[in-house]
């Protein structure tokens, strides 16, 4: 999954006016295209003490690279669009 294209959100207003569960989605939302582009797409499951817990949807779900795209992709945006996000967990 090349993230490579994503353009980080540098809204500043908006964003100290969001929770963290809400900057989280508003953050997956903006990944979602590069998703499902491959055949996936994700659900914030969770959000607690800095751990986001996500779901892997359709091709992601069962796909091998799907560490990758978590922590490589997912997980890296999120910790630096989302003061106190330092973990990215899968559920299934």
């Amino acid at each position: 999954m090349d993230f490579s294209d994503y353009s980080f959100y540098n809204g500043v207003t908006e964003r100290g006016r969001l929770n963290m569960h809400e900057q989280v989605q508003e953050v997956l939302n903006k990944l979602r295209p590069f998703l499902l582009r491959d055949g996936g797409d994700v659900e914030l499951v969770d959000v607690e003490d800095g751990i986001v817990r996500l779901r892997l949807m359709g091709a992601c779900g069962n796909c091998p690279s799907s560490t990758i795209t978590l922590k490589a992709g997912i997980e890296r945006a999120l910790a630096q669009e989302v003061p106190g996000i330092y973990e990215v967990e899968q559920v299934f």
